[in-house]
């Protein structure tokens, strides 16, 4: 036997690697999962230190911490457990609520509620979310999706009171006329940075106070406040034009149906199509794209224009879905909550919906917090903060867990792209 025939490796020894032995090896690597989970994790760790500080009898157990440990110890975990669970209970599942249903005394609509809620509370960020994302993915920062979801919102409502049409005709309208507010307040900052190169984060930033206080001064008009009514709010959406729910107790409404088609499509726009791939090419290398040829002024303009449409889309939602007339405050922050989504989602459209998916669960688990545990919830806004912080600096949970790097063109790679 000769030296090359001994010291050749078995048959056996050359075979590739299974999926399970990649998933293994790249589980404690620094990869897009792999951080976006321990994110969620630290952020969860900070907040219930922040649970047990906020409680004064909590910390009343630490003044004699070192005669009996136990007591904070145990009242320490009684607050934090309780406080998560009835986290999970308000936006998940309830099993107390799938025991009554089971032995007749409530019912399934009951079990549904806190998923319904977070569906509820998603719909909207998952627009605004891929109005900011789609922009970036552009090369630009849509800090204007509140002034888009607003203008959306606006003409939305005023569609969804003021026109006569039958009822599906009737809610087409409004979801269009919503689009076209967010497209028109998108047109603004677009054309000026393709023009005169004016910043659009400046323009968005001014565009967003001339539509909210736009909506304050439209909301006590004649014909558009509500008769018999002092304070600032609109006629009632007629039923017509009112997004269909999913049941008479369950919020939840067509709202998220369009959401994940809209995902969907901004996913393959961004990349089956032929302005996907301009887009793309701008934001990557503007100098470049011009010089192969590609309008970056063009691309600029419908870009805005898009991604302010889907922004007031999810404005739409919101007042057709849920709200179901003008107020000042109807639009909430969704807009700038979309920018929270988008960095959550690594400005990926399916990453985008799941980070929704994540808001709109604190949100709903954060109000049962609140009511059943006393939590403020404000603490659910810390949550979110402290999410999207770890998330933005993967290199600090990369030092934190001491995570490997995350091998090219395995798995890691493969579940990022998947996002």
């Amino acid at each position: 036997m000769t030296t090359e025939e001994k010291a050749a490796p078995p048959a056996e020894e050359k075979r590739e690697d299974s999926f399970l032995s990649h998933f293994l090896h790249n589980l404690w690597a620094a990869n897009t999962v792999t951080v976006t989970v321990l994110s969620i994790v630290l952020a969860m760790i900070i907040g219930a230190v922040l649970i047990i500080v906020s409680d004064e009898n909590v910390l009343n157990t630490f003044s004699y911490f070192t005669a009996r440990p136990s007591d904070a110890l145990t009242a320490s975990w009684d607050i934090v457990s309780n406080a998560y669970a009835d986290l999970f209970k308000g936006a998940i599942l309830d099993p107390a609520a799938i025991s009554a249903a089971a032995d007749g005394s409530g019912t399934w609509k009951q079990v549904f509620f806190p998923i319904s809620e977070t569906l509820t509370y998603a719909a909207p960020l998952v627009f605004t979310g891929l109005s900011v994302a789609l922009a970036f993915r552009g090369g630009l920062f849509n800090i204007g999706g509140q002034g888009q979801a607003i203008m959306g919102t606006v003409l939305a409502g005023v569609a969804g009171f003021a026109l006569p049409l039958p009822p599906v005709i009737h809610l087409i309208a409004a979801l269009l006329a919503g689009a076209i507010g967010g497209a028109l307040w998108g047109f603004v900052p677009g054309i000026l940075k393709a023009r005169t190169g004016a910043h659009e984060v400046i323009v968005c930033i001014m565009l967003n106070y001339t539509a909210n206080l736009f909506l304050g001064w439209l909301i006590l008009q004649k014909g558009v406040q509500q008769e018999g009514r002092s304070d600032a709010i609109s006629e009632t959406v007629k039923g017509s034009a009112q997004l269909p729910s999913f049941g008479g107790e369950l919020r939840a409404n067509l709202g998220i149906v369009l959401a994940v088609l809209a995902t969907a499509g901004v996913a393959w726009l961004l990349n089956r199509s032929a302005f996907g791939f301009e887009l793309r090419a701008v934001g990557a290398n503007s100098h470049a794209a011009r010089t192969a040829g590609i309008s970056v002024a063009k691309t600029y303009t419908l870009l805005m224009v898009v991604a302010g449409a889907l922004a007031g889309l999810g404005g739409a939602t919101q007042v057709l879905g849920t709200a179901y007339a003008l107020t000042p405050a109807v639009a909430g922050n969704i807009g700038f909550d979309g920018l929270l989504v988008a960095l959550l989602g690594r400005n990926r459209p399916w990453g985008t919906l799941w980070a929704a998916l994540l808001f709109g669960a604190l949100r709903a688990g954060g109000n049962r917090m609140q009511s059943f545990s006393g939590i403020s919830l404000e603490l659910v806004t810390v949550l979110q903060a402290l999410i999207v912080i770890f998330i933005a600096a993967p290199a600090l949970v990369k030092a934190i867990f001491h995570l490997r790097a995350a091998r090219a063109a395995r798995l890691g790679t493969s579940i990022a792209k998947g996002w």
